[in-house]
C-alpha cells in the first residue's frame, strides 16, 4: 500500500465520539493516520517549511507569540504532494460528521512548527480572527510525530465554547492571563494529554485551547487544516484580523453570500 492510501480510506466517527465532539467541542481521535504515512509528510513538509520560512531572529529577541511556533501558511498550495494530505476525505468526512454538517470547505491550513526550547502557545480562541457567519468550524491538529507533554501538545478547556469572555483577545500575553484566570473560576475540564503517533485532534472555532513550551531538543512538528461548513457565509469583519483573513484566505468573497472562491473548494 501508498503511503497515501489512508487518505481517501473511510474513518468511522461514532454517535458516541460525536456527542463528546458537541459537547465538549474537541476531540481526540486515535489511529487516524498511520506512521508510514506521517513518516512521508513528516519529510515533505518540513523541507517546505525550511523552504519557506523566513524567520531568522534568535529565540530570546522574538514576542511571545513568535517564541510559540514557526507558522506558514497554505502548504497545499505549494507542493502537490502536501496537497494531498490537506484534501484528504479521509480527515475531511470526519470534520463533517463531528460538525454534522452536509459537507466542508478548505479555509486554509497551516504548519505549526514548535522548535526546540519554543515558548509556549497562550490561551486563546480561533475564530476570534475569522470573518464566518456561524460557528461551524473545525481544526484537525496533526502530530507528525508522537507528542509526549515535554513537546507541548495541544490542550483543550473542554466545553468551553460557552465563554463569551475572552474571544476579544489576540492571542499573547494579555490572553494567557486573561483567559487563565477566567478559566480557573469556571468548571470546564482542563485536558493536558500526550498524542500518540496517528492521533488527531479536532476542535472548534470558538473553544479556548493552548499549548505548552517544547522543552525537547527537536522540533513539535504539527500540520494543520482548518475546514468550515461548505455552507458557510462571509460576515462582516469586527477586528483588523477579521479584516485580514478575509483579503488573505477568502479574497473577493462577497459579505452575506457564500464563500466560494478558488482557495476554498469544497472538500467532502
Amino acid at each position: 500500500m501508498s503511503s497515501t492510501a489512508i487518505l481517501n480510506q473511510k474513518y468511522t466517527v461514532t454517535k458516541e465520539q460525536i456527542s463528546a465532539y458537541q459537547t465538549n467541542k474537541f476531540i481526540k481521535l486515535k489511529e487516524v493516520l498511520d506512521a508510514k504515512t506521517l513518516g512521508h509528510f513528516n519529510a515533505i513538509i518540513t523541507k517546505k517549511v525550511n523552504e519557506l520560512n523566513e524567520v531568522e531572529a534568535p529565540m530570546e529577541a522574538r514576542s511571545t507569540y513568535g517564541k510559540a511556533f514557526l507558522q506558514l501558511f497554505n502548504l497545499w498550495t505549494h507542493d502537490e504532494e502536501i496537497k494531498k494530505l490537506i484534501f484528504s476525505k479521509r480527515l475531511a468526512k470526519i470534520a463533517a460528521d463531528l460538525m454534522q454538517v452536509d459537507g466542508v470547505r478548505m479555509y486554509h491550513d497551516q504548519a505549526l512548527y514548535k522548535e526546540a526550547g519554543g515558548g509556549i502557545t497562550p490561551w486563546h480562541s480561533d475564530q476570534h480572527y475569522w470573518p464566518l457567519a456561524t460557528d461551524k468550524t473545525i481544526t484537525a491538529w496533526i502530530p507528525l510525530q508522537e507528542t509526549p507533554l515535554e513537546m507541548g501538545p495541544l490542550e483543550f478547556s473542554a466545553g468551553s465554547h460557552a465563554i463569551v469572555e475572552g474571544r476579544e483577545l489576540s492571542i499573547g500575553d494579555e490572553s494567557e492571563i486573561a483567559i487563565q484566570k477566567k478559566l480557573k473560576v469556571t468548571d470546564y475540564k482542563h485536558i493536558i494529554e500526550p498524542f500518540d503517533v496517528g492521533e488527531i485532534s479536532f476542535h472548534s472555532g470558538w473553544v479556548f485551547h493552548r499549548a505548552g513550551d517544547n522543552t525537547t531538543d527537536e522540533t513539535r512538528k504539527v500540520m494543520t487544516i482548518i475546514y468550515m461548513d461548505k455552507e458557510m457565509k462571509l460576515k462582516k469583519p469586527s477586528n483588523d484580523g477579521q479584516v485580514n483573513d478575509w483579503n488573505t484566505w477568502c479574497p473577493n468573497a462577497k459579505i452575506g453570500e457564500i464563500i466560494d472562491t478558488p482557495l476554498n473548494p469544497i472538500l467532502y
